[in-house]
């Protein structure tokens, strides 16, 4: 019998801007993706959106309401997975979904920068908590900003599963965000084809979901569409099902999740 491994709660962001063009529909939406380190024990040299596991802070920040605004009737879960999101997304970018306390506008590149510098390799190593940070930067997270775009489980029996939700967020005016060094070795904003490209090409190594999300963003003329295209809608769970054909592996996905097919071939067994 297969030992069925407990998926982990964890949060991804398709951080989005558009490109030379594309609000008046003559080039692409952008997102910002990230070449994971090849040390690093899931998804190695992968080129993958902001994300990681929901942490135990992000719990302790639920009780603190003054600290984010969003998220309304959402569950202690629902709001995990948005906190862990742009916490996730600051680690690992540097980008910080968050306005200053009593504003209505998200925090500038400057002060990003400045919060980053102080705090974004500290909190990577634990030195210190999300929590301490927002407090001390007088900071509200701005859970309003993620629309919620997918949810991915992976499959039973793998060694390591995840309970992952995917967000869309439009990236906040003038911040870039740079890979931190350590668990990411690269990072880049691209279109939805180019990424896609790259994966064809052998450029880039992307994980199943990764494609079947960037596909489905292509679709997307602007990242105002993108949004408004997913707000709202209702989102289909998904955990695909492998199974075994004349030699080879294919992966079955519902196909009333939106994605491009329901079945796909993934290589040799």
């Amino acid at each position: 019998m297969v030992e069925v491994v407990m998926p982990r709660p964890a949060s991804t962001v398709l951080l989005l801007r558009d490109g030379a063009g594309a609000a008046e529909g003559r080039g692409e939406i952008e997102v910002f993706m990230m070449v994971r380190h090849y040390e690093i024990d899931f998804a190695s040299g992968a080129l993958v959106f902001p994300g990681g596991s929901v942490e135990q802070g992000d719990h302790e920040i639920i009780a603190h309401a003054q600290l984010y605004s969003g998220g309304e009737g959402c569950d202690a879960a629902g709001l995990s997975f948005r906190i862990a999101a742009i916490r996730e997304t600051f680690e690992e970018s540097g980008i910080l979904l968050a306005r200053a306390r009593g504003s209505s506008d998200l925090v500038g590149a400057k002060r990003a920068a400045e919060i980053s510098a102080a705090s974004r390799a500290a909190l990577s190593d634990g030195k210190v908590t999300f929590l301490k940070v927002i407090e001390e930067n007088g900071v509200v997270l701005a859970l309003d900003e993620l629309v919620p775009y997918a949810h991915w489980i992976t499959p039973i029996g793998m060694q390591k599963r995840f309970d992952t939700w995917f967000f869309l967020a439009a990236a906040p005016h003038e911040q870039v965000g740079a890979h931190d060094g350590r668990e990411s070795t690269d990072s880049i904003w691209l279109s939805p084809h180019e990424a896609l490209a790259g994966g064809e090409s052998g450029r880039f190594k992307l994980p199943f979901p990764t494609t079947r999300n960037l596909i489905k963003l292509g679709k997307q003329a602007s990242v105002k569409a993108a949004l408004q295209d997913s707000r709202g809608k209702p989102i289909v769970t998904v955990m695909p099902v492998m199974t075994s054909v004349n030699g080879g592996r294919q992966l079955r996905i519902p196909l009333d999740a939106g994605y491009d097919g329901e079945l796909f071939e993934v290589g040799k067994v």
